[in-house]
């Protein structure tokens, strides 16, 4: 056996740039670059593999490590899980940084290499600079914190331990089912410390994600079920775009007449005028939608966890009698709420009920009124995204100006607040891959790294990142790196003086108005102005700042036109909400309050709970 001396980061990164894949018939590396920021525990080791190694396997720096563990997880949604990054840091809080970014991917199911820095391995120098100590656990670091947030972790304390530890990692960070965040914490020691590798171990490797038929016996069963129904409804979800089967979802939809309702990572899988699109479900959901959903006695899922804003806490799906199958490559999903279980890719899977169902279709009625309560939502969608002379514009009317200025592959990005809601339902997505949220973690200051992990995907599109100034302040280091990367952004920040989805959400619960917006916070009502765009301007970016919608699709204009990242900020309504669509969320009040206010939306609440579905 051929063997070479390496050292276990050099071994490492000679292993990550030899990972290819196939998508659809196309080869290209598996892994698109390493995102670092060096310190004392990865900048000695880690930090001259990649340097030698950076003409195979790029490097790239950020300024935060949350956000660039963020930016490749956009990427690897983007991507649809077929290409992805690397992250590095030094010890500590280097390190603690990206356990945030890691829940973002786990939740997601989201592939992403996390190698953070760790302690001596040996212990020689103990306790050194940012080492976490425990009284009663010698073996812990702060990387520990990792674990419950990692599909697999590991801490590599001898250099031949990536001989088994690297393949098992690329095992979960390809497979459909497992896919999520894999952390290996490197001790610097033994970043350093050499070993003869088998060559053979850095043999380049062609890896195809596979694609899981179903059980002949699921099969049989979930199709009798299909053809007993009057009033089906699909759901799909982020697996059908992981699954590239958004052209076989149409073609089923189509030739058996059967409504499509998206959930957030679903959205855009059917393009927002299809015949068969039924909209936005869920709590952020679409009226059309959500009726269907009431009236349905059977609902295929597909690709999705059904979280509790897709089934409006388990209150949407009406029909005490409806059949729920989950079609869905993980059985952990597919067996979820007492579901009928249809374990198998998404594509392989609608292929494999096509065929079975052959001439079938819904009943006539059922898919005219899919139609009939779509054309009503589309009118609702026109009326409330229209400028108006109000002074200050919402939501909906700021997103209403950005999806008319965005071409047909343009992307809009967004995580968390009041926008995604306003998104979900009222944003016309015209083809697969044009809306990215992440809203299964909701995580506050994803908006500006992932539109930089979105544009890394496909520099072709124009990326659209709307925020709020809440979000903004949470996280904006990587304007910078947009610019100093040459990656441009189109960037909308929505001042509503503070965090104002969460406002509302208090008012709604009947709370009052404390410590969310600016002015509930200064009894005097000095409330700091903040110059948005004069903090971007000098991250490098283009920036000003509008005062109405006219003002804004003109300036978005100008961004399209322009080859720098541009932000735009405009103040709007913090009160004002789409009162049409949604549903309810079970957000608990309390059942004790010296306050009138708490005591009614208690009662309310409990109105509410009685409609869930209990019992799977």
């Amino acid at each position: 056996m051929t063997t070479e001396r390496l050292t276990m980061a050099q071994a490492l990164v000679r292993y990550l740039a030899a990972q290819r894949v196939e998508i659809e018939g196309e080869e290209a590396p598996l892994f698109a670059g390493v995102f670092a920021i060096f310190g004392h525990g990865n900048v000695a080791g880690l930090g001259e593999a990649l340097y030698a190694a950076r003409n195979r396997l790029p490097t790239y720096r950020a300024h935060n490590e949350q956000a660039m563990a963020l930016i490749a997880i956009a990427y690897a949604k983007a991507m649809n899980r077929r290409r992805l990054m690397a992250c590095t840091t030094s010890i500590g809080p280097g390190a603690t940084n990206m356990v945030t970014a890691a829940a973002v991917a786990h939740v997601n199911r989201l592939p992403v290499l996390l190698l953070p820095g760790d302690v001596f391995a040996a212990r020689r120098p103990d306790p050194v600079l940012q080492q976490v100590e425990s009284f009663a656990d010698a073996t812990v670091s702060a990387n520990d914190c990792f674990k419950p947030v990692s599909r697999y972790w590991d801490r590599i304390t001898r250099p031949e331990q990536i001989l088994t530890s690297l393949p098992a990692a690329m095992e979960i960070l390809t497979d459909p089912a497992a896919c999520g965040p894999v952390t290996l914490a490197l001790p610097q020691d033994v970043q350093a410390m050499a070993f003869d590798y088998p060559q053979e171990f850095f043999a380049p490797r062609l890896r195809r994600l596979r694609r899981p038929g179903p059980d002949e016996g699921e099969l049989a069963v979930v199709t009798q079920a299909l053809r007993r129904a009057k009033r089906p409804l699909i759901v799909a979800g982020g697996g059908v775009h992981y699954s590239l089967a958004t052209d076989a979802l149409a073609r089923f939809a189509e030739r058996h007449g059967l409504p499509v309702a998206e959930t957030q990572a679903g959205k855009g899988a059917l393009p927002w005028d299809h015949p068969n699109q039924a909209g936005a479900l869920g709590v952020t959901g679409a009226s059309a939608a959500n009726a269907l959903a009431a009236e349905a006695d059977l609902v295929l899922a597909i690709g999705t966890r059904l979280s509790d804003f897709t089934t409006a806490s388990h209150s949407l799906f009406a029909d005490p009698e409806a059949v729920l199958v989950q079609l869905n490559v993980q059985p952990f999903d597919a067996i979820k709420h007492g579901a009928m279980p249809l374990v198998a890719d998404a594509r392989r899977g609608l292929e494999a009920l096509e065929a079975k169902l052959g001439d079938w279709r819904a009943p006539s009625a059922w898919t005219a009124r899919t139609r009939d309560l779509a054309k009503d939502w589309n009118a609702v969608v026109e009326r409330v995204t229209r400028a108006t002379n109000a002074p200050l514009p919402s939501d909906a009317q700021i997103l209403g100006a950005a999806n008319r200025v965005a071409g047909p592959r343009d992307v809009v990005v967004c995580a968390a607040g009041g926008l995604p809601g306003e998104l979900h339902k009222l944003w016309r997505t015209p083809s697969a891959g044009g809306y990215h949220l992440e809203y299964g973690y909701s995580c506050m200051g994803y908006e500006i790294a992932g539109g930089l992990g979105v544009k890394m995907a496909d520099p072709t599109r124009e990326v659209f990142v709307l925020l709020g100034d809440g979000s903004y302040l949470m996280m904006n280091s990587e304007i910078a790196t947009s610019v100093l990367m040459g990656r441009k952004l189109i960037i909308v920040v929505l001042d509503n003086r503070g965090f104002g989805c969460i406002n509302r959400l208090q008012k709604s619960v009947g709370g009052e108005s404390f410590n969310n917006l600016f002015d509930s916070v200064r009894a005097d009502g000095e409330v700091p102005a903040i110059d948005f765009a004069a903090h971007a301007a000098s991250l490098g970016a283009l920036s000003e700042k509008v005062a109405g919608l006219a003002d804004l699709e003109a300036a978005l204009e100008r961004a399209k036109a322009a080859e720098r990242t541009s932000v735009i900020v405009i103040e709007t309504d913090p009160v004002a909400t789409t009162a049409e669509g949604g549903a309810w969320w079970d957000v608990a009040v309390p059942e004790v309050s010296e306050r009138p206010q708490v005591r009614s939306a208690r009662e309310t609440y409990l109105a509410a709970t009685r409609k869930q579905r209990t019992g799977g």
